[in-house]
C-alpha cells in the first residue's frame, strides 16, 4: 500500500509557492474492533500519524502536504499556511464530526532558537496525511485526501485491508547511553537551579534531560505506539514526524466554542518509599506543600493565557490525583468559553483556532516555569540540551479551527538519519524545596513508559 502514496507536497510557510489543490472526502464505515489500540492497528506503514486516546481519536498515513515552518513565528506562520490550503482545498464530509473532513497533525518545537549545531532546521510542521480514519463514540470514519486535484476517486475500504499493512517488527535489543548529561551532571544542574531559585531568579523552572537508546534493529513508530496505548490508555498517544509517546497532559481542546485544559504538575511514583507509617502516596502527594507549589504556577499560567479568549472561564480550587500506572500526578481541568475578547479583534474576525490557542498557552509553567520569560532563558543557559520537539505542542487542527493539542511528554523522537537511534526525554519542575536525587528519581519514573514501550513490556496496574 504503501509503494503507491506519491511524495508529498513541502511548503515552508510563508512561502509565494502556490499550494496543491486538496480534495477531501469523508465517509462513515462500520464501526472497528474495541481496543485501546485498535485505531493504531490500522496503520500501514513507519510513518505514522496518531492522537488517540481510549481507543478513540486519529489516525493517519501518508504526506498530501507538509508544511514547515521556522523560528518565532512558526504557530502563525503555520496557521496561515493551513488557512491557505483549506481555501483550495474541495471537501465532501458526510460525517461532520470532530476529526472528520480536512485534518493536519501537528507538532512544533519548545523553543524557537536554531539548534547548537547551527542548522536552521524546522520550528514546526502540519502534515496533512492522504488517509486518516477515525472514531468518536459509535461513529466511525475514513477520509482520503488528494493533493492533485483530481476527482476521479472516491474512499475505499480496501485502504483497512490488512493484506496491505507493513508488520510490525519487535527492535530487537536496546541499549541506553547518556544523553547530553549524564545523570550527576543533572543532578548537579538541579542544584544550580535550586541556588538560583532561593536567590530570587525565578519561582520554579523545569528541567529536563534526555537519554538516547541504539536498537538492535530499526524502531517502528508502530510498536511504540500500540505498547504506549495499551499500557497508558488514559493518556493520548500521539505520533507526529518521528516523535512518539503518550502524553498525560492536554494543553488546550477547542471543540465549537468550548476550551479545555488539563494541567498537570506535581509528581510522585507510584512505589515511591515514605516515611514508615505514612500516609498512601496519592494523599502524600495531595499534601505535599512543594508539590502543591508547582501546581499552583502551573494552573495560574494556564487560567491568565486563556483568559483573554474567554468569556467565563472554571478554574479548580484544588487538584486531584492522577493515577498513572507508573507515577501519580496533580492534575486540574481548566475550562471555558470563547467569548467576544481578544477572539474579535483579529483581522478575519474568526474565534481562534485551536492552534492559536496552543501558541498562547505555550510555554506554560507545566514544561518551563514562572515568570515564564527568566524561566526560558533559565533553561537556555544551564539545561545543557537542545530539547527539539520535546515539551513543544503536539496534536492536530481541523477544517474549523477546532483540534486537540497535547503537550509532548512521555515520548521519544526516532531518528530519522538512523532508526536504530532513539532519544528518550524527561522532565521535572524544580522549585526552592526540591531535592536533586528525588528530581532524578522522578525523571527516571518519566522515562520508564518509552523505555518500556521500546522493549515490549506491559506495565497494567
Amino acid at each position: 500500500m504503501t509503494a503507491e502514496i506519491p511524495a508529498p507536497t513541502t511548503v515552508s510557510a510563508p512561502s509565494a509557492r502556490p499550494q496543491p489543490t486538496l480534495v477531501v472526502r469523508t465517509i462513515a464505515i462500520d464501526d472497528l474492533p474495541d481496543g485501546p489500540a485498535a485505531l493504531i492497528d490500522l496503520l500501514p506503514d513507519a510513518r505514522p500519524l496518531s492522537w488517540v486516546r481510549r481507543g478513540e481519536g486519529i489516525v493517519g498515513w501518508g504526506e498530501a502536504l507538509r508544511l514547515e515552518t521556522y523560528g518565532p513565528g512558526r504557530f502563525a506562520d503555520a496557521e496561515a499556511a493551513w488557512q491557505e490550503a483549506l481555501a483550495r482545498a474541495v471537501v465532501r464530509d458526510e460525517v461532520h464530526v470532530p476529526g472528520a473532513g480536512p485534518v493536519a497533525f501537528g507538532s512544533f518545537a519548545f523553543d524557537d532558537v536554531v539548534g547548537a549545531d547551527g542548522d536552521a532546521r524546522p520550528c514546526g510542521v502540519l502534515i496533512v496525511p492522504r488517509v486518516v480514519v477515525g472514531r468518536r463514540g459509535t461513529t466511525t470514519w475514513l477520509t482520503t485526501i488528494d493533493a492533485t486535484g483530481s476527482l476521479s476517486h472516491s474512499p475505499g475500504t480496501h485502504l483497512l485491508d490488512p493484506d496491505g499493512r507493513t508488520p510490525v517488527s519487535s527492535p530487537g535489543e536496546v541499549v541506553e547511553h547518556p544523553g547530553a548529561l549524564g545523570t550527576e551532571d543533572w543532578a548537579a544542574v538541579v542544584q544550580e537551579a535550586t541556588r538560583r531559585i532561593r536567590d530570587g531568579e525565578v519561582d520554579k523552572v523545569v528541567l529536563a534531560r534526555d537519554v538516547v537508546t541504539t536498537a538492535e534493529r530499526p524502531v517502528d513508530a508502530r510498536w511504540l505506539l500500540a505498547n504506549l496505548a495499551q499500557n497508558y490508555p488514559s493518556c493520548w498517544t500521539f505520533s507526529v514526524d518521528g516523535l512518539a509517546g503518550a502524553t498525560p497532559e492536554l494543553l488546550v481542546r477547542s471543540e465549537k466554542g468550548l476550551v479545555t485544559s488539563r494541567v498537570l504538575a506535581g509528581t510522585i511514583r507510584r512505589a515511591a518509599p515514605l516515611p514508615d507509617d505514612g500516609p498512601d502516596p496519592a494523599v502524600f502527594l495531595a499534601s505535599s506543600s512543594k508539590d502543591l507549589e508547582e501546581h499552583e504556577y502551573a494552573v495560574r499560567s494556564v487560567a491568565d493565557a486563556l483568559e483573554p479568549f474567554c468569556s467565563s472561564m472554571n478554574v479548580p480550587d484544588a487538584p486531584f490525583v492522577l493515577h498513572l500506572p507508573n507515577v501519580l500526578h496533580l492534575a486540574s481541568d481548566v475550562t471555558g468559553v470563547l467569548g467576544h475578547t481578544v477572539a474579535e479583534e483579529n483581522s478575519e474576525g474568526r474565534t481562534p483556532s485551536s492552534l492559536a490557542l496552543a501558541a498562547a498557552l505555550h510555554p506554560s509553567a507545566a514544561v518551563c516555569g514562572t515568570p515564564t520569560t527568566a524561566a526560558r532563558e533559565m533553561i537556555r543557559e544551564i539545561e545543557g540540551m537542545d530539547r527539539g520537539r520535546y515539551a513543544g505542542p503536539v496534536g492536530w487542527l481541523g477544517a474549523d479551527g477546532d483540534g486537540e493539542w497535547g503537550i509532548a511528554l512521555r515520548c521519544a523522537e526516532i531518528s530519522h538519519a538512523d532508526p536504530r537511534t532513539v532519544r528518550l526525554f524527561a522532565g521535572c519542575g524544580i522549585v526552592a524545596a526540591s531535592d536533586s536525587r528525588a528530581e532524578l528519581v522522578e525523571s527516571e519514573a518519566k522515562l520508564e513508559p518509552v523505555r518500556s514501550a521500546l522493549r515490549g513490556i506491559w506495565n497494567h496496574p
